[in-house]
């Protein structure tokens, strides 16, 4: 799964989500070598969804400022960081992953990676979501985490425990389900795992609605917000 400097197409529904997430990357893969000329920079992806889909647990407001203000930011930021250097012309994953090694290229891999990360945690939301997913997700959640309500305990407990800004996961690590946490724009890629489905807890995904009562953030996006859907896709991909 590749995310380039193409916008994501606009519209998908559910059951489609993880196919535009995907076919904006291999947009990327193509038979024209990217070259100083024809590189495209990074660009804000629109929501899959309108600013209103997720009310009342995520306000048009919220939605509005995060996604309009915040992800924006960061891919600007990451458009003048790469701006005149090698990475100019990669891909963003190819951008988190080499900038994660080199803690001189902290500033690109900060911004790159918060491109990547708020892109996934607004697929991993749907109106009419939540609530105990189906499916192979389901089995493989009885199995390797005991079962939906442990899964809503701990993945809960994730993002509560998480100090400061962060992001709560559910991963596929070595062919079996876990679920983490990692601080500021830290990412799964680089540690070798899957990203299945995120939630945002910084403080800017839930203030405006919820001040710092973060756990109840976190108990309307389990319970009426995961796109369950989107986490299939990826465990299947």
């Amino acid at each position: 799964m590749w995310l380039t400097r193409m916008q994501f197409a606009a519209g998908a529904a559910a059951a489609s989500l993880l196919g535009a997430f995907a076919a904006s990357s291999r947009a990327a893969v193509s038979s024209t070598p990217q070259t100083k000329e024809n590189a495209m920079p990074f660009t804000l992806p629109p929501l899959p969804y309108p600013d209103n889909a997720l009310e009342p647990y995520i306000s048009a407001n919220t939605l509005s400022f995060h996604h309009g203000k915040h992800h924006k930011a960061y891919v600007d930021n990451l458009n003048k960081l790469v701006d005149g250097t090698p990475m100019a012309n990669a891909s963003l994953e190819e951008i988190i992953q080499q900038s994660a090694k080199d803690p001189g290229k902290s500033g690109i891999f900060n911004n790159a990676a918060q491109v990547w990360n708020h892109t996934f945690y607004w697929n991993s939301m749907k109106k009419g979501g939540g609530g105990a997913p189906t499916g192979d997700i389901a089995k493989r959640i009885d199995a390797d985490l005991g079962g939906y309500d442990k899964f809503k305990e701990d993945f809960k407990q994730a993002g509560t425990t998480q100090f400061g800004s962060g992001w709560a996961w559910l991963v596929l690590d070595g062919g079996k389900l876990k679920i983490l946490k990692t601080g500021n724009a830290d990412l799964p890629m680089v540690h070798g795992q899957k990203a299945l489905l995120t939630m945002d807890v910084w403080e800017h995904a839930y203030y405006l609605d919820y001040q710092n009562r973060r756990p109840d953030y976190e108990g309307a996006f389990i319970d009426h917000l995961i796109n369950w859907e989107f986490a299939e896709k990826n465990l299947a991909a």
